[in-house]
């Protein structure tokens, strides 16, 4: 890490000390991106915390401010966290938060359900965030090293909706939307382009996080590169029936379950004696279709969950003002 990263990392620290103290914290969106020319842009933080309830009882009397005032003066930290978990999908934001002349949003997350969306995808909201780059400020229960899980997973999904051949930047944009699909945000209150943005801004970044996941896959002889153009290279991939079946077997559990309440599963018998469930899959085509199936409606499904619970919890000027910067950038692209 060079000097000016070490100073960036200290000073997006420096928020986690007017805070209670949290398990985990990182940095995601556009202000990460090395060529984003917008410095007004929101700093958007995930706060992993061991349990959300006591948290907000703290942070309640420390950072007021932060909540929208109809919730410190209905509910509180009980009614917070209700509705993060019964009505959105276990994250409270707290957007328009004003620090050291920056603009912040802080989502607050339980340490558990942190965990289970990176492994099992079972809501695939954080774990899509997860899937960019990022800045992990802190990182008591390593996170960093779970998420690996998820990272592989991605690009077995990516590598099931590409073609034979493709570039690097295609594998990335391709990792990189699907968080996006069925996000209703995307409908009318996104930028049309921000995959694109996100990769070419962040690309070398992207690089550094794949890289060993690429390489595993190498040598399986599940890819190959074929050549390489500028700073990326090409990439081939074998499209049979056994590889794709191989990349399914790759997604987390909670995505192969829907995908063989759909297609059907197969009982046998592994070498270690174990009965294992495999996905009944007749080609490349339909495992594919499945899959962005699944996806999009867990996302779908979250995305819609999230919009509800922020509109409650934010406030409606809030959830307006938040609303209007997103469609705001959505019609200049």
């Amino acid at each position: 890490m060079t000097s000016a990263e070490e100073v960036k990392r200290d000073e997006l620290a420096g928020f986690l000390k007017v805070l209670p103290p949290v398990e985990f914290s990182c940095v995601y969106g556009s202000t990460l991106h090395p060529n984003n020319p917008d410095k007004s842009s929101m700093v958007d933080y995930i706060l992993g915390v061991s349990d959300p309830l006591q948290w907000h009882s703290e942070n309640l009397k420390l950072n007021r401010d932060h909540y929208a005032s109809w919730m410190v003066h209905v509910g509180g930290a009980k009614l917070i966290t209700e509705i993060a978990d019964e009505i959105g999908v276990g994250v409270h934001f707290n957007p328009f938060v004003t620090w050291d002349d920056k603009m912040l949003k802080y989502g607050v997350v339980r340490m558990h359900d942190l965990l289970q969306d990176v492994l099992t995808w079972d809501r695939f909201y954080l774990s899509g965030r997860l899937q960019k780059p990022v800045h992990i400020l802190l990182d008591n229960l390593d996170i960093e090293n779970a998420n690996s899980c998820n990272l592989r997973a991605a690009v077995s999904a990516a590598l099931l909706l590409l073609p034979h051949e493709f570039s690097e930047e295609d594998l990335y944009a391709k990792i990189c939307s699907l968080s996006y699909m069925g996000d209703l945000r995307m409908l009318f209150a996104e930028d049309r382009n921000k995959v694109k943005k996100i990769v070419q801004g962040q690309l070398s970044l992207f690089q550094s996080i794949y890289k060993p996941f690429l390489e595993e896959y190498e040598t399986k002889n599940m890819i190959r590169f074929s050549s390489r153009s500028g700073h990326q290279a090409d990439i081939c991939q074998d499209i049979d029936l056994y590889t794709t079946c191989s990349l399914v077997s790759l997604l987390p559990q909670a995505m192969r379950n829907r995908m063989g309440m759909k297609l059907g599963e197969q009982k046998r018998i592994a070498e270690s004696g174990r009965v294992v469930c495999d996905i009944k899959i007749s080609s490349r085509e339909e495992a594919a279709k499945c899959m962005q199936k699944v996806l999009r409606r867990t996302v779908m499904m979250s995305s819609a969950r999230q919009a509800v619970s922020g509109f409650l919890t934010t406030g409606g000027l809030n959830a307006v003002r938040y609303l209007g910067r997103k469609m705001a950038k959505a019609w200049k692209s």
